[in-house]
């Protein structure tokens, strides 16, 4: 049995290795906030960090090592921007092995964003793989701004043993309210 203690993230890299041309610098910004954090709070096990491939490796070899570290993940973490639901391949696999295999939650955390009070109107964001699984009723997500207030506490609260509500969860306005966020 794999210990699942991991944050899987899943983003979409454009096909480029510049950050600034994809959703890589989103990220690079859950690094940066889990190396700054001084509190403590961000509790972030990245699955990334636990085996290593390289971008030459194949693609079957590539796959085999996404599989094993979400098999060691708790949550999926799916960053969604504009671009997210144009990937073909890598989103979409990692999308379907999270739910369909691994059956662990989503955090989905949309950028540009500051509170996400109906999932449902970001629709034409998400990937077909998403948007066929939360309308199956497959997929558990918890729908969350890209901020680190509400991620903070969806990858302390959510994993396979406490899921979020349905496919459409989300924050309420008093929870935005306690993290500071201004309506």
């Amino acid at each position: 049995m794999n210990y699942r203690n991991g944050t899987y993230v899943a983003f979409h890299a454009n096909n480029t290795s510049d950050p600034t041309d994809s959703d890589m610098k989103y990220y690079n910004t859950l690094r940066m906030w889990k190396v700054r954090d001084e509190d403590g709070d961000f509790k972030f096990i990245n699955s990334h960090e636990k085996r290593d491939v390289r971008d030459s490796s194949t693609k079957e070899t590539l796959r085999r090592a996404l599989r094993e570290r979400m098999n060691n993940s708790k949550h999926l973490l799916l960053i969604i921007g504009p671009t997210t639901r144009l990937d073909t391949d890598w989103i979409p696999f990692e999308i379907a092995y999270a739910i369909d295999n691994c059956k662990i939650p989503v955090i989905a955390a949309y950028t540009g964003y500051e509170r996400i009070m109906d999932p449902a109107a970001l629709s034409s964001l998400w990937p077909e793989a998403l948007a066929d699984r939360i309308n199956g009723k497959t997929a558990t997500v918890i729908h969350v701004p890209f901020k680190k207030e509400p991620i903070t506490d969806a990858v302390s609260q959510f994993d396979f043993n406490k899921l979020p509500e349905s496919g459409l969860a989300y924050y309420s306005k008093e929870a935005y309210l306690s993290w500071g966020h201004v309506f």
